[in-house]
């Protein structure tokens, strides 16, 4: 049996809003990965930025949740991506590997989850995690973050939101039915924006590199 795919998740908490988001967006997240049955995509980073305050976190969270905030700028890079589930298990795993000019790969995976109050959560690891918020603007997928927390034994922790990067905005935006782009953005409410990713992206078939040693 297929794991859920992100799309069933979606569209049980977006309700009425998951039929405003264009066709080839529903179509993309209602792809089912089967274990052992990944699916790939491949794209380039027009641009990675981070404030001081981002290269700062980046650097002293880099040894408990390594990739998720990357201290460096950077442009025009590949990027590959793998969606993936595990047997028995409900959720959404996303592999991204960052390819930086001049830098070994960033390898950083996170995980979808439904709470048990029907929200999305998203774990980037050692328990640390933030709810998100979806919405349709203009057919676009919209995510917000709406809170930070650090799970631990199952009692999710929340973090106060001056401790944290700041508040993520992140837009998948369609531009055909094979290619989408992505706007990830993370603004402190008093430091600004201290992280900026924007990308575009394409569904392949098979892996785009060989695997790297982790």
């Amino acid at each position: 049996m297929n794991s859920p795919s992100e799309g069933e998740l979606f569209r049980k908490v977006m309700g009425a809003e998951w039929g405003k988001l264009h066709p080839d967006i529903r179509r993309r997240f209602e792809k089912n990965p089967a274990p052992g049955q990944p699916l790939y995509y491949q794209g380039e980073l027009s641009q990675l930025r981070s404030s001081r305050l981002g290269k700062l976190l980046g650097f002293i969270t880099r040894p408990f949740i390594a990739g998720a905030l990357i201290p460096y700028d950077d442009a025009d890079f590949p990027v590959d991506i793998e969606v993936y589930s595990r047997p028995a298990c409900p959720h959404i795993f996303k592999q991204r590997t960052y390819r930086l000019h001049g830098r070994k790969p960033i390898r950083f995976t996170s995980y979808m989850a439904e709470s048990e109050r029907g929200e999305v959560l998203e774990y980037v690891g050692m328990g640390l995690g933030m709810k998100l918020r979806l919405h349709v603007e203009g057919g676009n997928l919209y995510f917000t973050s709406d809170g930070y927390f650090w799970d631990i034994f199952g009692w999710r922790m929340p973090l106060p939101g001056l401790l944290t990067p700041g508040k993520t905005f992140l837009c998948h935006r369609n531009d055909d039915r094979e290619q989408f782009n992505i706007r990830i953005e993370i603004r402190h409410a008093l430091f600004g924006t201290t992280f900026l990713q924007v990308g575009r992206f394409h569904e392949i078939a098979g892996p785009a590199h060989d695997k790297e040693k982790s």
